[in-house]
């Protein structure tokens, strides 16, 4: 490839290859953080460089508390990307949000347990600001692109990140929706957390596949119904990533690429030389 790819496509279930993805190139990546899900698949889209990442693996073998997301977005950001777009599969906690729709979410609840929030654990001291989770500019893009293809498409809403793998039982899925809470998933915390600490502009297409198991006249979530519906929407959400790439200015600045600038807070001089080596890639240009 002659230029990075600056768009990065992480796909969920149901989305391992993009239709339309030429000059196709596969890198096979190690990270300070170990190795991410899959080989990184780097194409020419729309005339673009666009990196694919399979999050939960080829044949999807990796449940979602096991998925390396630290080294699935350090991977991403050493081929140079810079904006990455999130797409996974959700149930809906709300009416008017059906299975088949697709939604750009604006706003993210944790509610995980056993996994691993920041790349720096070991230090130097980040307070990442998150109040506002993921781009408002990248995710009213993507918005318009899934519009485009006919598909029903919703702008905004609070989506719950769950450990996992299990379902919700009905008195937390109940509960969710007493919270007011739009959608629940099992994968977007912490991408979205760690994609801004990589300073990555990060939004996200869920597809709904379900209504969770609170609705009274709807079965309860199954494997079946949320990879059937998958596979209904995947030529959608195909058209959608497609439109686009075909839009997107990949010079635009966003203010996310800086988002460390005021969250670094140890004093570099307090520092070991083996943590700066080992965040290199992140923290650079701050400390060189």
């Amino acid at each position: 490839m002659s230029e990075n790819p600056l768009i990065g496509i992480i796909g969920g279930s149901g989305l391992y290859s993009m239709a339309g993805l030429e000059n196709i190139e596969e890198h096979q990546l190690s990270t300070p953080f170990g190795n991410p899900s899959a080989p990184i698949v780097v194409g020419i889209l729309e005339g673009k460089n666009v990196a694919f990442l399979s999050r939960h693996g080829i044949g999807h073998v990796l449940n979602p508390s096991e998925v390396n997301y630290r080294a699935n977005l350090y991977a991403l950001k050493s081929l140079g990307v810079k904006w990455v777009v999130s797409i996974s599969a959700c149930g809906s906690l709300r009416e008017d949000y059906a299975p088949g729709d697709i939604v750009v979410p604006d706003q993210l609840f944790d509610s995980t347990k056993n996994r691993t929030y920041t790349f720096f654990d070991d230090g130097p001291v980040v307070h990442i600001g998150v109040a506002d989770p993921f781009c408002d500019k990248l995710s009213q893009q993507l918005y318009t692109a899934v519009q485009k293809t006919g598909a029903t498409v919703h702008m905004g809403g609070t989506s719950i990140t769950i450990e996992g793998p299990r379902f919700s039982t009905r008195g937390e899925s109940n509960v969710y929706r007493s919270w007011d809470l739009s959608l629940i998933n099992m994968t977007t915390s912490p991408e979205a957390f760690l994609a801004r600490e990589a300073e990555l502009c990060y939004a996200v297409m869920n597809h709904v596949t379900d209504y969770d198991v609170w609705h009274e006249t709807e079965e309860a979530v199954s494997v079946e119904q949320l990879i059937e519906t998958l596979n209904q929407n995947t030529v959608k959400v195909q058209q959608a990533l497609r439109n686009l790439v075909a839009d997107f200015d990949t010079q635009e600045k966003c203010q996310h690429h800086d988002a460390l600038a005021s969250a670094l807070i140890t004093d570099p001089s307090k520092i070991p030389s083996e943590k700066l080596d080992k965040l290199s890639l992140l923290v650079d240009k701050y400390y060189k």
